[in-house]
This record gives C-alpha cells, sequence and structure tokens, in this order.
C-alpha cells in the first residue's frame, strides 16, 4: 500500500502469533488510526521491531508502547574516518535516532583516555621514587652514612661500634702528636697525656649522621662526601700543672733588694727585674695547638719589676754596718740581758716595705730564746696544754699562763736602737703571756689510745729529707677538735727559706723542678694514710701524677702551695692528737683517740690499663734525670669493720697514674 508523500515509506507491522481473542486491527496507521491489513505480510522483521518505525512517535488508539531501542556498547561517532564495520552497521540501524545530537555527545573518545593515563603515570612514578629512595635507605640504615670521614679516615657503611674501633685504632696515634712550646727561644716539648689530652670518640661518632637516613643523607650518602673533624676533650686542671711545670723551668722571679749577714758582715742582694711565663696565655695557646693540630706554640714571658730601689739599698747597708757595731742591753728592774752583735746579725735583715724602700727586721722570739731564762725566772714561763707519750700512752701535759717579755714590743725596740748612735740599751716589759691551747681545749677529748699510724722511707741526706723532717716538726703535737677539718697548708703555711725549708727537687705538673720545699709531698702522703686508717672522713686530696714504688698505690697525696692542699675532718666526737717522729731515712705519723672501728682495710683491685713510659734526652739547664714508669689504673675501697663485720665502706677511689717518661741528661747520661 502507498505511504504518504511525506517521501517515507512505511511497512505495516507483521503481526503473528497473537494471542487468541487479539485483533490485528489494534495496530493503526503512522496517523493513529486503524489500518486494516491489505495482504499477506512479508516475510522477515516486522517494521514496528526496528527503531524509529511506525510506533515510535507515541501510541495510537489502542497502540502499544514503542518498542525499546537495543542498547548501545560503546559510544561511536558517525561517519568518522576509521570507524569500524560495527559502527557503520549500528549508524545504518540506528536511523535518524542517531542524528546530530546523539553524534555531538559522543564525537571524540580520546580525552577521556587521557585523563585514565595520567594519574596511572604519576602513581608509577611515585612508585618508582620510593623504590630509588628505599632500597638505598634500607641498606644504608644502622650504619654510619656512606662517605662520611673523620681526619680522612673513611667510617662510612660501618656500624657506630666498628667506627669507633677503627677511630680509635688508627686516628689516636694522629692527634696525640706532641706540641713543642717555645719559650724565649728555648724549646720543650708537651705530650698529649700532659695536656690531659683525650680523644673523644663518642662525640666524635655523635657528628656523624647514621641510624635510618632521610631522603636527603641519602643523595648525600650516593652523591658526596662528609669529613668530620675529631673531637678532643682538654683536662684543663691537668694542662694548669703542666704549665706550672714549664713556669717554675723559665720563671725568673723579680728579685728584691735585701741585706742580711754572713757572720758580722752586710751581704747585699741588688734589685733585678725578672720574667715570668703568662699562665693564662700559656694554657690557652696550647690548648688551640692540641685541638687545631698544630705542631708548635709559642708562649710569652712578661716583665716583672722589683720595686726595691738601688738608692735604698746602698742606705740599708749603711745602717747593717751600725746595728752590729755594738751589743744591744736587755734591762728590767735589775736583771740584765745582752744581745751581742753576733745575735744581732743572726736575727736581723733588712727586707722589702713594698714600696721602694727597705726596712729592718729583728726576729725578737727566737733571739730571746737563749736569754729570756735571765730575765724571768722559769716558774713564771707560760706553757701551752699538750699531751706526751708516756709508756706508749697519751699524758695530758697542762696549760699555764705565765709572764714574759713581749716580743713584738721588743722587735719594734731593737729596729728603732740599731739605727742610731749612742745609748744602746733596751728596758723590757714583761706581760701576761696566756698559753696559745688551753688545758680545756685538749683535755676530756678521748685523746687515749693510737687510732692511726703510718710510716714511709727516703733516702738519706737529701735536701728533700730536711723539708719532710721539718714538716714533721712543725705539726708534731697539734691537736684536731671534734668536728674540725684539718688544712695542712692553713696549719703549715708557706714553706720558705725562713722557716727553714731549703729548695729540693719535686715533680710539678710532669717536670722535675727545684723549689724551696720540695719533696712535702711524702710527708702529705705520711698524714693522709695515718688519717686513711685512722677512719676520718677525706675532705681534699689530689693523687700523684705517676706512681712512686715508695707509696702505696691509690693512696698518694701531692702538696703543694697554695693550690694543692690535703684536708681531712674529724668527724668522730673525740680529739686527735698529730705526733711525728722522723729519721734520716724514715718519717712516721701516729694519731691518737678513741678507736672506733675494730679494722679499717684498703681494699685494692688489680692494676689495669698498663701504660709503656717514653724515653727522652735532654740537654736543658738544669736537667734533673729521672727514671721511666709505667701508667696504669688502679681502684681502691676503705672498708670499715667493727665487732668483726663490715659496718660500711667508702665510695671506690679510681687512680690513673701517668706514664713517668725517662729523662736522660745529655751531660750526664745517666738516667737517674
Amino acid at each position: 500500500m502507498p505511504l504518504p508523500s511525506s517521501g517515507t515509506t512505511s511497512r505495516r507491522p507483521r503481526i503473528e502469533g497473537l494471542p487468541p481473542g487479539v485483533s490485528r486491527d489494534i495496530f493503526g496507521g503512522p496517523d493513529g488510526s486503524a489500518q486494516p491489513p491489505s495482504g499477506p505480510a512479508p516475510a522477515g522483521p516486522s517494521a514496528a521491531d526496528a527503531p524509529g518505525g511506525p510506533t515510535a512517535g507515541g501510541l495510537g488508539g489502542g497502540a502499544l508502547p514503542p518498542v525499546t531501542p537495543p542498547a548501545q556498547p560503546w559510544p561511536v561517532s558517525q561517519g568518522k574516518p576509521g570507524s569500524s564495520a560495527r559502527s557503520a552497521a549500528f549508524g545504518a540501524v540506528g536511523g535518524a535516532a542517531d542524528g546530530p545530537e546523539r553524534s555531538s555527545a559522543f564525537e571524540d573518545p580520546e580525552p577521556p583516555r587521557r585523563r585514565r593515563v595520567l594519574p596511572g603515570v604519576l602513581v608509577l612514578l611515585v612508585v618508582l621514587a620510593l623504590l630509588a629512595y628505599l632500597v638505598p635507605a634500607v641498606m644504608m640504615s644502622g650504619a654510619v652514612l656512606r662517605g662520611t670521614s673523620v681526619a680522612g679516615i673513611d667510617i662510612g657503611g660501618l656500624t657506630v661500634t666498628q667506627a669507633a674501633d677503627k677511630l680509635r685504632t688508627e686516628l689516636a696515634a694522629k692527634v696525640n702528636k706532641p706540641v713543642t712550646v717555645e719559650i724565649s727561644g728555648r724549646k720543650e716539648t708537651v705530650q698529649a697525656d700532659e695536656a690531659g689530652l683525650e680523644f673523644d670518640v663518642v662525640a666524635t661518632i655523635s657528628e656523624a649522621r647514621s641510624g635510618f637516613p632521610s631522603p636527603v643523607d641519602v643523595w648525600r650518602g650516593l652523591t658526596s662526601t662528609t669529613e668530620l673533624q675529631p673531637k678532643l676533650a682538654i683536662d684543663t686542671s691537668q694542662l694548669v700543672r703542666t704549665v706550672e711545670g714549664l713556669a717554675k723551668s723559665h720563671d725568673k722571679e723579680p728579685r728584691e733588694g735585701r741585706v742580711v749577714f754572713e757572720g758580722l758582715r752586710p751581704v747585699v742582694t741588688e734589685p733585678e727585674d725578672g720574667v715570668l711565663l703568662d699562665r693564662d696565655d700559656a694554657v690557652r695557646r696550647i690548648t688551640d695547638a692540641f685541638l687545631n693540630s698544630r705542631p708548635t706554640a709559642v708562649l710569652t714571658l712578661r716583665p716583672a719589676k722589683a720595686r726595691t730601689t738601688p738608692e735604698a739599698v746602698a742606705e740599708a747597708r749603711a745602717q747593717a754596718q751600725r746595728a752590729v757595731a755594738a751589743p744591744v742591753t736587755l734591762a728590767i728592774g735589775a736583771k740584765r740581758a745582752t744581745l751581742p752583735p753576733a745575735t744581732l746579725a743572726a736575727h736581723l735583715s733588712f727586707v722589702a716595705d713594698g714600696e721602694g724602700g727597705l726596712v729592718p727586721r729583728f726576729d725578737a722570739e727566737a733571739a730571746l730564746a737563749a736569754v729570756e731564762r735571765d730575765l724571768v725566772d722559769e716558774s713564771q714561763a707560760p706553757r701551752d696544754a699538750t699531751y706526751q707519750i708516756v709508756d706508749g700512752k697519751p699524758r695530758l701535759v697542762t696549760a699555764r699562763t705565765g709572764r714574759g717579755v713581749d716580743g713584738r714590743r721588743l722587735a719594734r725596740d731593737v729596729a728603732r736602737v740599731i739605727g742610731r748612735q749612742g745609748d744602746r740599751v733596751v728596758p723590757v716589759r714583761l706581760s701576761v703571756v696566756r698559753p696559745e691551747v688551753a688545758t680545756a681545749e685538749v683535755s676530756n677529748l678521748g685523746i687515749k689510745e693510737n687510732v692511726g699510724e703510718f710510716t714511709t722511707t727516703f733516702e738519706c741526706c737529701q735536701p728533700r729529707a730536711t723539708n719532710i723532717q721539718r714538716m714533721a716538726a712543725q705539726l708534731d703535737g697539734h691537736v684536731v677538735r671534734p668536728g674540725e677539718t684539718f688544712s695542712l697548708n692553713d696549719t703549715v703555711g708557706e714553706r720558705t727559706r725562713e722557716a727553714g725549708y731549703v729548695e729540693a727537687g719535686q715533680i710539678v705538673g710532669g717536670r722535675m723542678v727545684e723549689i724551696v720545699g720540695g719533696g712535702v709531698s711524702q710527708f702529705a702522703t705520711t698524714l693522709y694514710n695515718a688519717a686513711y686508717f685512722g677512719g676520718f672522713e677525706e675532705i681534699e686530696r689530689t693523687p700523684m701524677d705517676y706512681y712512686a714504688a715508695r707509696y702505696p698505690a691509690g693512696r698518694d697525696a701531692a702538696l703543694l702551695y697554695p693550690d694543692r692542699d690535703l684536708k681531712w675532718r674529724n668527724d668522730s666526737e673525740y680529739g686527735v692528737l698529730i705526733k711525728t717522729a722522723s729519721t734520716g731515712t724514715s718519717v712516721t705519723v701516729t694519731l691518737w683517740s678513741t678507736r672506733r672501728y675494730d679494722k679499717v682495710e684498703a681494699v685494692e683491685s688489680e692494676r689495669r690499663a698498663p701504660t709503656a713510659f717514653r724515653r727522652t734526652t735532654s740537654s736543658a739547664p738544669g736537667c734533673i734525670p729521672t727514671a721511666g714508669t709505667a701508667g696504669f689504673t688502679i681502684d681502691v675501697t676503705r672498708v670499715f669493720f667493727k665487732g668483726g663485720e663490715e659496718v660500711k665502706r667508702d665510695a671506690k677511689q679510681t687512680t690513673k697514674y701517668r706514664p713517668q717518661a725517662q729523662v736522660i741528661c745529655a751531660s750526664t747520661n745517666d738516667p737517674g
């Protein structure tokens, strides 16, 4: 049947196999009216089954809903070059339904594809970057960062322990190089141990990167190197002692003018300027040389001016000649005592007054020792309270107030008389003289038995023996009261020639030097051990730098005025009497009090960390040869017993002795 003149052809749907009672007339034509069949339906699919068929526009009267178009598996742009055959077929089937609107919505599949590919690429790059960091990071973890070195020694890739061991082995010799110090043209060598120098491995390793590395660390480990400087620690107190030893060898103290007597002849000492090592500057320069690997340090001597003028010395010499021209008579009532010129000369000197002049100084106390009995009865003389050891027991000698010559006044009067011509009679006044130590101060203190005793020995007839014996005599009979802290330097005072000390060798800062009072560290060691075994509390003690076989290891005491002292506290409720005794080869200190412990022991560890000594030859003026001594470390613990049981023990004391170099003097070739 012909279609309308719209130019579109339509085929009536071919309906086959309708359910019973359903008429074919239910399908209308294109305009919605019923179209009876005009003939047999052609074979094949019905036009109603195709997209865009007669029912596509909606329902006619009694018409069925339009057939749903088939789903398209993917969008295809019709008529585009490169379309597949299936796309072309799909476009043909779609007909008018796939018109311009559908083509516009799906015209380009490429942008969505790029949007899917780009994130994937980014993820891949991130994964690769993570792998590039994590793989070497895992390999580097737990070790020092690769490319790390200390003073040219590679420690990269080693564990911290391995790196520390390697540095100790290979770097110690490099950082422990000695420094040559130059003082006024003279050169001396300061060893690392003398400066208290120690390579601080822990501090050095802590500067290196280790553990799990960061991305920056990984990059540095793969592409560059890290150079670290070794960390060094200097024991400043040790270096100060070494500098003091250097100073003792190079100092030239300014000499003040002075007039003394040899017999009756005045002997003049002219003033002379000196030079002193700048101690603080020397410590800084030596420290800088060691820390910065400089081989030499130039130290400075500063000028030290004498205050005394030559004119003052000449005037004092003239006074000295007049002073011994005649005796001086001491008079009190009818009693007389004469100080002959020889006695005057023996106890008279002219010394600097600090303002450029010289003044007479007369030791009246010493001068009176021989003549006071002519002026004062023995029964009137004062007496200090003290103890005497009788039959192995201390016996109290009570104090007594007496009368005596006023020594201070006498010294002033004699100094005034000797400077003038004419009458040389000095009126003497007696005064009440109270004892310096009262009986109440030392009685009822429980001083009754030996609680601590120690003896050390020395070679006979050396200058140091004189100093040891002199210090022992000064301290004999001294009483330390309950709760009192005893100071050896404060009690004895500065060691001077006037006090009876002489010049002798003593090790100061690792060097044997000659000083007034040298050798008294032996007395300090003897006293320390007596107090140690007496159970008294240690307050201050400096062990010696080097071990000497005549002293107990770990229980020696260095003494140097005023820097190094020995202090211990009488922590008992009893007094302590110090008694001393000396011979030509030994000194003994005994402490008398009330015993608090049955026994006090010193428990020593094994000697460990032995260090060999070095050998050196010296041609320096005043060279003193010394025998070498190896260094070592030892622990000592004091243990207290009472009733057969341990009641307490002190904290362990560790002493590290440095090796003492063997010094061979070039002029003697004698190692001492």
